[in-house]
């Protein structure tokens, strides 16, 4: 796949939506698309994403720190380690202080940043009156499943609200996803619409669900991003106690 952001282009392998290289100049102009294609990137990823900046030219070496801001952003959600991959000594001396892992080759990186075991467990739910019920009713088994009941009530809440967002502000059948890996559960639920899901602060506690500030209350992190495959994913993270 290529993606054409004015004078950089991120370039996706068919088939390894983890990898991609970037070409082309970074600039002031380029920054924002390359930092917000590099999240949508992330959104999708199964693994480790890698990116290739050897043929990546730079307008000011500053910007570079767009590779340390992603890789912070994609610590908490999805989870998933960000590396980059460049053999040119230049590039290499200065990213030496962005905090962000640079190999050689990807054969390298892959080798080092094999994701850590966890579990996963998908229902995509069928809109009805009874699709938040359903939606609860997995995330209760699925956390007595992987014995992790302490999280269960507030994992329970999480997805009830995301699936409820989903049926009251858009046309899609919600996709829930949860994860646990290192002590993390992350509640995700991906719909077809691009609009970002945001608090809305004037919300009316007596009405049917308690919103994102219920979500933003309960869980260490969350967010609404982007899929590169089209629509949003709104996820939220639970730490163990």
């Amino acid at each position: 796949m290529l993606a054409r952001h004015n004078s950089v282009w991120l370039v996706s392998p068919a088939g390894s939506a983890a990898t991609a290289s970037v070409l082309g100049v970074l600039d002031r102009t380029t920054y924002p698309r390359l930092r917000d294609s590099l999240l949508e990137l992330a959104a999708d990823a199964e693994g480790a994403v890698l990116v290739d900046i050897e043929r990546l030219a730079l307008g000011d070496p500053e910007l570079l720190r767009v590779f340390a801001l992603v890789a912070l952003r994609v610590g908490d959600w999805p989870a998933v380690p960000f590396a980059l991959v460049t053999a040119r000594p230049e590039q290499r001396a200065v990213l030496a202080g962005a905090r962000v892992p640079v190999y050689a080759d990807v054969a390298a990186a892959e080798a080092a940043l094999r994701r850590p075991a966890g579990k996963r467990a998908r229902r995509v739910l069928v809109r009805s009156a009874h699709t938040s019920a359903l939606a609860r009713e997995f995330v209760r088994g699925t956390c007595a499943e992987w014995r992790v009941p302490e999280l269960a009530e507030d994992a329970e809440l999480i997805a009830n609200e995301l699936v409820e967002n989903t049926l009251r502000h858009t046309d899609s059948a919600p996709r829930l996803r949860l994860e646990l890996r290192r002590g993390r559960l992350s509640v995700e639920v991906t719909d077809e619409s691009s609009r970002p899901a945001v608090v809305r602060e004037g919300l009316d506690l007596t009405e049917t669900g308690l919103g994102l500030r219920m979500v933003a209350k309960v869980a260490k992190t969350w967010g609404s991003s982007r899929c590169r495959s089209g629509g949003k994913t709104v996820w939220a993270v639970l730490a163990r106690r």
